[in-house]
């Protein structure tokens, strides 16, 4: 694990937006990639996922057709994988872990395999690979587009999204996307975390989410 802490990110340096100005800042921003990867950081445990059958399938406890409908979503993962090659521009994810697994956690983790499976660069850490780190707070929720921008996703307590930071000082993310480049290089690829730690195990139930 890297043995520095997480840089600094002071809301003060950055711009709020709120969630609709968000999905759309990313879009255009993302769509502008050519030859520069992507990064993402995700550390909470829970989320409330917007506008997912899957999702939904889980919060009413049909598991079978949760699995179902995130296999439904391959094609798509294909077409984006296909796209990230053709412009060079790879999407890398650092999930964090804590066991015992939640619903949640248990269902995106076969979402992420898929994901691995249609060419997304995924790996695991363990939660507590990160005390060090995390010794006064967790770390937050961050997204680094091509090099170039850095967003601090925001969420309520609920789980459900509330827009994000963003920050486009250089040396700022510069350090934000080094700090999870050594996270991801030290992270285990979730296809064989997968097989070892989830493939085994029971539907979960909804009230471990």
């Amino acid at each position: 694990m890297p043995d520095r802490r997480a840089p600094d990110l002071s809301p003060e340096r950055g711009e709020r937006l709120v969630r609709e100005d968000y999905k759309r800042d990313f879009r255009e921003r993302d769509a502008q990639l050519r030859g520069r990867d992507s990064w993402k950081l995700e550390r909470l445990q829970y989320f409330e996922e917007q506008g997912s059958p899957s999702r939904d399938a889980l919060r009413r406890g049909d598991w079978e057709e949760a699995l179902r409908l995130l296999e439904d979503r391959r094609g798509a993962l294909l077409a984006i994988g296909r796209e990230d090659e053709e412009r060079r521009s790879f999407f890398h994810r650092v999930r964090v872990i804590e066991t015992p697994l939640t619903a949640y956690l248990q269902w995106e983790l076969h979402s992420l395999r898929m994901r691995a499976e249609c060419g997304e660069r995924v790996r695991i850490v363990p939660a507590e690979k990160l005390a060090g780190t995390e010794e006064f707070s967790p770390l937050p929720e961050v997204v680094i587009l091509g090099g170039r921008t850095l967003y601090q996703v925001l969420y309520a307590e609920t789980g459900i999204p509330n827009g994000a930071v963003r920050y486009t000082d250089p040396e700022l993310v510069d350090r934000w996307e080094n700090y999870i480049k050594d996270l991801y290089e030290a992270g285990e690829d979730v296809r064989t975390y997968f097989d070892r730690e989830v493939a085994h195990l029971p539907p979960p139930s909804t009230g471990t989410e």
